[in-house]
């Protein structure tokens, strides 16, 4: 069976003897045995760990979570392939798009062709939305069904560059107002209701249809996910908790 000192497996992966030692300190990457010189020896199956540690880094997995899923009894290593072959033919359909679209650009303003403003958008809309659907499609789905999220995404992607460019600066206006009312202490008051407000705004560039049950199902979902929560409490701490109780108020009207 071939084995690798530490030195070699980090010549064969093109990562650092430094990054092998810190993904044994946290657990991640454990070598197989250490030898009577005391050096660290990987195996097979450390090899193939190895792989899959940096295929989920490589998909810009964080290492928390990458230890949490190589770790978990349940792991399924032919799924995980799967799962990373997917997510990487997305992305490269992705650049395709933006390759094309740039060279589309290039043809227009040699005279060539005629690109409206907004096919000179379209790719960057495609790309937020794919994304989107890696992170978040599973429990949006779960939550909405199918058509509803197919509705909404079509809705976006017919979105004029005006309305694109609104939908976005009022996402960043709500961000930047989420401190400010978290410091009011107090969801029903006027600065919150402003951020509830804009947040049905900001919501009725991608929702055809407008419900309050949905609105607070999907603050509900802000709370709930980590990776929401992690977003809404960027800006400040409990941001999230603060925007799913100011929407409650919100629909109370």
């Amino acid at each position: 069976m071939m084995e690798y000192t530490i030195s070699k497996l980090a010549k064969l992966a093109n990562v650092s003897a430094r990054t092998l030692r810190y993904y044994d300190e946290i657990n991640l990457l454990k070598p197989t045995r250490i030898n009577c010189s005391g050096y660290r020896i990987y195996g097979q199956k450390e090899v193939d760990r190895l792989q899959q540690i940096l295929f989920l880094r490589e998909l810009d997995v964080d290492l928390d979570t990458i230890i949490s899923i190589l770790n978990n009894p349940q792991f399924d290593k032919t799924q995980a392939l799967l799962s990373h072959l997917n997510q990487l033919q997305q992305r490269r359909s992705r650049l395709e798009k933006i390759i094309e679209t740039v060279e589309n650009t290039l043809a227009h303003e040699k005279g060539e062709i005629f690109m409206s403003n907004e096919q000179k958008f379209n790719a960057f809309k495609d790309k937020l939305l794919q994304e989107n659907e890696e992170k978040y499609g599973g429990e949006i789905r779960e939550k909405y069904g199918d058509k509803a999220v197919e509705d909404s995404n079509n809705k976006f992607k017919n979105l004029s560059q005006d309305q694109y460019e609104t939908m976005v600066k009022l996402g960043e206006e709500i961000l930047s107002l989420l401190p400010k009312a978290v410091k009011t202490g107090n969801p029903a008051s006027p600065l919150a209701q402003e951020l509830a407000s804009k947040h049905k705004q900001w919501l009725s560039f991608t929702w055809p249809t407008y419900s309050k049950e949905a609105h607070i199902g999907l603050a509900e979902i802000y709370v709930a996910d980590e990776r929401f929560k992690a977003y809404y409490d960027k800006p400040t701490s409990g941001g999230a908790e603060f925007l799913r109780a100011a929407i409650v108020e919100f629909i109370k009207k």
